[in-house]
């Protein structure tokens, strides 16, 4: 170990002392941009890129345990993904399985997908259900995998919901109108019964939500980082941490 190294892990060690357990967020969202930019940057393909990006997931939740955080949401395929080349999108399916199996298989964490799987190749969507299934009863964080998600979608597949059920009841529109409101709405999101967001971080130095849990994030702190999502550190999340830590949250108060 180097002088170098030796210096990292005693500034890793005192930016964690610094944050307060009390003033650390319940949930944390994470836009994990910048895998293709990182690949390109090191002259790698861009699966690579995607596939170094997954393999990152198991070091930030373990640095989420870490911290206290009892829910993570990760967002790991867009809807406007599926725009992009067909190679490139069939790449990405299979390491987005394999990463998904590969949390579920450590048996330490409750993994739910939230997003619009309905969209997706019947076969990968089946194999994600079988694989969430199977962690319901783990312990530890609850850790949701955003597919094919996109938060205008959300909040209008959240809308079609609400009206099919008062459907169901023989709810008027007219009595319908007079009794819905945001509770209403928000009980029918994908991360309905969940804490919203108190952090969103994410990488690569874009600063933009692009869609990202839209109706969750109205009381959300932001922070965004330089570096690529395949060489996010466990600085930079402590970093993200202690930014957090010093907010005032006033919630419009």
């Amino acid at each position: 170990m180097g002088l170098r190294d030796l210096a990292y892990g005693a500034y890793e060690r005192r930016l964690a002392a610094r944050i307060e357990p009390r003033r650390r967020p319940r949930h944390i969202g994470v836009i994990m941009d910048g895998n293709r930019r990182w690949a390109k940057a090191v002259g790698e393909q861009i699966a690579t890129g995607h596939q170094r990006g997954a393999d990152r997931i198991h070091d930030l939740l373990q640095w989420c345990e870490e911290a206290g955080v009892e829910v993570v949401t990760l967002w790991l395929f867009s809807t406007d993904n599926l725009n992009r080349p067909e190679d490139e999108v069939e790449d990405l399916l299979r390491i987005i399985e394999g990463a998904v199996r590969s949390l579920a298989e450590t048996g330490r964490w409750r993994i739910r997908t939230v997003g619009a799987l309905d969209l997706m190749p019947g076969d990968f969507s089946r194999s994600l259900k079988e694989i969430t299934a199977a962690t319901t009863e783990n312990p530890g964080l609850v850790v949701n995998a955003a597919i094919c998600y996109g938060g205008r979608k959300e909040i209008a597949d959240a809308v079609r919901s609400l009206l099919c059920e008062h459907a169901d009841r023989g709810t008027s529109i007219e009595e319908l109108a007079e009794i819905i409101d945001v509770e209403h709405i928000t009980e029918h999101l994908y991360t309905a019964g969940q804490p919203e967001p108190d952090l969103i971080i994410r990488t690569s130095g874009e600063q933009r939500l692009s869609g990202f849990m839209l109706w969750q994030s109205a009381h959300s702190e932001f922070y965004f980082c330089e570096a690529y999502w395949p060489a996010f550190r466990r600085i930079d999340f402590l970093r993200a941490l202690r930014d957090y830590a010093h907010r005032q949250r006033r919630y419009g108060a």
